[in-house]
Order: structure tokens, then sequence, then C-alpha cells
């Protein structure tokens, strides 16, 4: 138990990094498509955002995961093992966007007191560290099962 604990929190310093970046990228552009026009002409921008910020932060995320969280296995090939983490991790991008979308096109759009409260852009990074949030939990769980040595018992 206490192995995994460590993992854990292990995977939530590599998170955090992999997160800082992705928030980093997806507020940048999303302040760049607002203030070029951009957002008036393509109303969904904040998903370009996200998909260029998530992207991104996956390498980063392959290169701390794979060195510092998670053993390696034996029996997989390193062309094997980052395209199965891509794999997986085009998933939590779905993941990402589908909650991203709802968030901001079905909740926040339709709910005129919560647009009341919440401005735009506080709206996207409350709503992107839900989605986050969500996608942190399906990719401990996704990678451990399918890129880790199983221990011998």
């Amino acid at each position: 138990m206490k192995k995994l604990l460590a993992q854990i929190a292990k995977f939530g310093v590599v998170g955090v990094i992999a997160f800082l970046i992705d928030f980093a990228i997806y507020t940048t552009l999303n302040i760049i498509f607002r203030k070029t026009g951009f957002a008036e002409s393509f109303p969904n921008y904040y998903l370009i955002s996200g998909f260029c910020g998530f992207v991104i932060s996956l390498i980063a995320n392959y290169i701390l995961s794979m060195k510092y969280v998670f053993v390696r296995r034996d029996d997989m090939s390193r062309r094997k093992e980052f395209l199965i983490f891509v794999g997986l991790s085009i998933i939590g991008l779905i993941i990402n966007e589908i909650c991203l979308y709802v968030c901001m096109n079905v909740i926040y759009e339709h709910w005129a007191w919560l647009k009341g409260w919440m401005s735009v852009g506080f709206a996207e990074t409350f709503f992107k560290l839900f989605a986050t949030g969500v996608v942190m939990v399906y990719n401990f769980i996704s990678r451990k099962i399918f890129l880790e040595k199983k221990e011998d018992k």
C-alpha cells in the first residue's frame, strides 16, 4: 500500500507539471484567440486551445511518467509503449474535450444564473480544472493497467 501511495504521489507531481504546461498553453491560446477576433468567427475556439495544450503536455507527461512513476515492462518496446501511451492519452483527450464541450456549451451557455455569476474566462478556467481532474483519474488507472510491469507474487 505504501508503494502505491508513493506512486500516486509521484503521478500527482508529474500530473501537476503536465497540467501547468497544458493550462499555460490553453490559457495563452484562449487569450490570443479572443484578442485577435478568432473567437467571434469560431465560437468553440477553446476546443482548439484544449487540444494544443493537451498534445504538448502529453509528450512531457510520457517522458516524466515512464522515467519516474511507472516501472517499464520488459516485454514491451519503447515504441509500443509510446503508442499505447498515446492511444490511452487520445481517449483522455476525448474525455477532456467532451467535458469542456458539455460544461461550456451545455451547462454554461444555457444556465443564465451561471453566466451572471461567472465570466467566460473564469468559466473556461473552472471547467478546465474539472476536466483535468476527470482525465487524471482515468490516466492513472489506464496507465497502471496497460503500461506498468506487473509485480511478481
